[in-house]
């Protein structure tokens, strides 16, 4: 399996804060907003987000056009931004790098993002661009059991992956219906990047152990999005809570046996978090061998859910902790889909 170089992460400039998101639907609706609304945003566990753009700009009518230009514009400078950070911390240059994976959901461009990278950041002209569209929530886990395969091949490869979101775009603060509500009290704009590499890295960079993917029947209907006239439409199940302890428990469960490990023998995962429900429900799964996972709190409160980028946010923190168990990556997304990776510590046998 490939080692894990490096990870860097990278927001927009715009920070709300959850009473901000208040103030700024009361200013869309022109009346003070329903209680049930606002208990949805004090439950949610955030207290700020970043977003690509101003608070005003989500309350003007927007087209298609005119969000593929924001993608386009603030996509393209966080995903430069990441990645060159990558590449620093794993003091790789752009021509060392075989293959760029860009993870996304939320926008899509042609040429993509990687293919117009190569020539503004100085990538080799023969590295591959592997665009990914899709794997929404799941992307970051998806990505890097990508990226590890990638990076097998070939005696070796060095393979950068980004996880880009702007899920922003995809408010309508027209609409005050359930879903809207949850998007607004939940999503925000991120990025990452890691380097993930087949060849010899360096001695205390920890290593892929396994992956695992997971889609039940029947579920389509849970996640995803639906396209609209102006843009993606948020389809989202309220009972993932419910799901996380009935479907998801038991193929976690497999899949830890299936290496030999007990939820004691782990460091703290890095978990999707979904909302303040999904972790809680997380939570209650690792009880009582682990003490909760404080790192995915805390990126929670401090960046909401930015879907795909969010597991790297929260694996790059835990990985400044040097942990020495194996670390659990979980992720769930459209499909539905179970994502799910182990991460040995440097040094591991």
């Amino acid at each position: 399996m490939s080692a894990l170089i490096s990870i860097a992460t990278a927001v927009p400039d715009h920070r709300i804060t959850q009473a901000e998101v208040l103030a700024v639907l009361a200013k869309a609706r022109g009346a003070e907003l329903p209680a049930r609304l606002e208990q949805i945003l004090g439950n949610s566990g955030i207290e700020q987000r970043y977003l690509a753009c101003e608070a005003d700009y989500y309350l003007e009518p927007r087209s298609w056009a005119n969000r593929a230009a924001v993608y386009n514009q603030v996509g393209t400078r966080l995903a430069h931004e990441a990645a060159q950070d990558a590449l620093d911390k794993a003091a790789l240059a752009p021509a060392d790098i075989d293959a760029i994976i860009l993870i996304s959901t939320t926008g899509t461009m042609t040429p993509s993002i990687p293919s117009r990278m190569i020539e503004a950041m100085g990538f080799g002209s023969s590295t591959r661009t592997i665009p990914v569209f899709g794997y929404g929530c799941a992307g970051s886990v998806l990505g890097l059991r990508l990226a590890n395969d990638l990076a097998a091949v070939d005696g070796g490869q060095n393979v950068l992956m980004i996880a880009l979101e702007l899920c922003s775009l995809s408010y309508d603060y027209s609409q005050f219906d359930k879903k809207n509500m949850i998007a607004t009290a939940l999503f925000a704009d991120g990025c990452a990047a890691a380097v993930v590499s087949g060849k010899a890295g360096p001695i205390d960079a920890p290593s892929f152990r396994a992956f695992e993917q997971k889609t039940w029947p029947d579920t389509c209907d849970m996640m995803g999005w639906e396209v609209a006239a102006t843009g993606f439409d948020l389809v989202l199940a309220r009972d993932i809570p419910t799901f996380v302890a009935r479907d998801f428990a038991p193929v976690c469960d497999a899949f830890l046996a299936e290496q030999d490990l007990a939820k004691s023998g782990l460091s703290e995962p890095a978990c999707h978090p979904g909302g303040g429900r999904v972790v809680e429900a997380l939570e209650d799964y690792f009880a009582p061998e682990l003490a909760g996972i404080p790192a995915t709190r805390e990126v929670l409160r401090e960046h909401g859910n930015m879907s795909s980028p969010t597991v790297l946010f929260i694996l790059e923190r835990l990985l400044r902790q040097k942990p020495d168990k194996p670390i659990l990556l979980t992720a769930l997304g459209p499909g539905f889909t179970a994502a799910l990776g182990i991460l040995d510590p440097a040094g591991a046998a």
